[in-house]
């Protein structure tokens, strides 16, 4: 069975939960942006941890079933229309041979997943399904879907009796224009003045039409470096250090003016001050915002950041048994 790329929508790409275990040699994770979403849709439709499936940016695609096939859609609130009829998200849907599957318009949200049971099979690239646009390897071909498209989908272990059964309304996330970030400070706040560190955390910012699989940037304030000499082996910038690694959220801002959030398919290494990170469980609220959200960021310790991980770990395993 295969899904026909009737329209590819503006950005839709394979993804899987990433690809790891290459940090060190300059490869991003790629993958998900919204791990959330992406883990439900795949308990939904019964694929095993891992599996690949669409993400679908602002505008989603038109697709064509050669097959019957169990789908989820989940994510931002981008309605799925089944022949034209709408269908709901987060919940496991039948398909038939010749069916198509279209959206409506983005109502809140950045991102919609589709899961389809069996998984989208593609080459793995560096044991990871994940499509790395930037440049061009992984997922469909290295790049976005264009129209004609063809996806071969995987043998499904059960997907077939999972249809109807559905997310539980309170673990369904709700996207809103105006969010909270918690950030872990560091590597390099320090050099920052103090003044600084606290307007960029009191600062209402705002999502520029820069943001994407790299990275977001925020416009609403200017921070101040510490004047110093510039040491050796650094650029000229006032936010330039001698190159260190970036974690995934990792933020930096360049010449105090609109920080940049680094997200899945960022460079790993440079010579700008990372000033914070965003946690890991807040990544997936950062990837349903959009052009004009509004974002405020706040400080965290890290033995905060790490027992958001676990609630966090111990909901999925919750949904995954709720749904199994």
């Amino acid at each position: 069975m295969a899904i026909r790329v009737r329209q590819p929508g503006l950005l839709t790409t394979v993804q899987d939960a990433g690809r790891f275990g290459y940090y060190d040699i300059g490869m991003p994770p790629s993958g998900a942006m919204d791990l959330f979403s992406y883990r439900v849709g795949n308990y939904l439709v019964g694929n095993p941890d891992g599996a690949a499936g669409l993400e679908i940016t602002y505008m989603g695609p038109e697709l064509e079933f050669t097959g019957d096939a169990v789908l989820a859609v989940t994510g931002a609130e981008m309605p799925p229309k089944i022949n034209g009829e709408e269908a709901p998200t987060w919940e496991a849907l039948r398909v038939r041979e010749g069916d198509v599957l279209s959206f409506d318009y983005l109502r809140s949200g950045a991102r919609a997943y589709l899961a389809v049971a069996g998984g989208i099979e593609v080459p793995e690239f560096m044991d990871s399904r994940s499509t790395y646009t930037l440049i061009g390897l992984g997922g469909h071909e290295g790049r976005a879907l264009q129209e004609g498209d063809e996806l071969r989908v995987g043998e499904p272990a059960n997907g077939s009796g999972r249809v109807g059964r559905r997310l539980d309304e309170r673990h369904i996330p709700a996207y809103a224009d105006e969010v909270e970030l918690r950030v872990i400070i560091g590597l390099c706040s320090y050099r920052l003045t103090e003044e600084s560190l606290e307007e960029f955390l009191t600062v209402e910012w705002t999502v520029t039409p820069d943001a994407d699989r790299i990275g977001y940037r925020y416009r609403g304030g200017e921070l101040r470096f510490v004047e110093r000499e510039q040491p050796p082996g650094a650029g000229s910038d006032p936010a330039n250090v001698v190159d260190l690694g970036y974690p995934v959220g990792s933020i930096q801002v360049p010449g105090g003016v609109e920080p940049i959030v680094l997200l899945n398919d960022a460079v790993t290494g440079g010579g700008y001050a990372t000033i914070g990170t965003v946690i890991s469980v807040d990544r997936d609220v950062l990837a349903q915002t959009k052009t004009n959200d509004r974002t405020r960021f706040r400080s965290v310790t890290l033995e905060e950041a790490l027992q958001a991980r676990r609630e966090r770990r111990e909901l999925l395993a919750a949904i995954k048994e709720e749904l199994a």
